[in-house]
């Protein structure tokens, strides 16, 4: 009998899905290769946070996902639009999930107001990064959850294998 595969929350853009804000994907096949080493769970905070897909670009104003969390920063479209509130619902969601799966990670795509997990965009829709986890990462990490990006799949297969990141 062969180890059993761990289960990890993965971003659902990241397995080809068509959940991005502009209705796009960011397929990345070494991704989805991790199915043969362990269970994929596809998933999109900001849908399940009740945004369409398409939707408008979003951004956090005023510091970090951590900081969305605390009250002091807002997550706002280009137009000042505020979707904070279906952003955390939708980190809420992933984390009932992440229960009631049994997930003991997460792999979500990197610089995404809600996935980001390292960096994040500055909320000035220019391209700029500051330091800084998504609202969704923030809260998996405040919740003890594993969390990594599309851009730290070495160290993410290295807990897939040894359990250490």
């Amino acid at each position: 009998m062969g180890k059993k595969k761990r289960t990890i929350l993965v971003s659902a853009c990241l397995l080809g899905a068509h959940v991005n804000y502009c209705g796009g994907h960011n397929n990345h096949l070494a991704v989805r290769m991790l199915r043969e080493k362990a269970i994929l769970i596809p998933i999109c905070p900001e849908q399940l946070g009740g945004l369409a897909t398409p939707r408008p670009a979003a951004e956090i104003k005023g510091g970090t996902g951590k900081d969305v969390w605390s009250g002091t920063a807002r997550v706002l479209t280009a137009t000042g639009e505020d979707r904070t509130e279906a952003f955390k619902r939708g980190a809420r969601e992933v984390w009932l999930l992440a229960e009631v799966l049994g997930a003991q990670a997460a792999l979500l795509k990197a610089r995404s107001p809600s996935c980001g997990h390292g960096e994040v965009y500055d909320g000035t829709f220019s391209g700029v990064k500051i330091d800084g986890d998504g609202i969704t990462a923030a809260f998996l990490r405040g919740q003890n959850l594993p969390v990594f990006s599309e851009d730290e799949l070495a160290r993410c297969e290295k807990w897939l294998s040894t359990g250490e990141s």
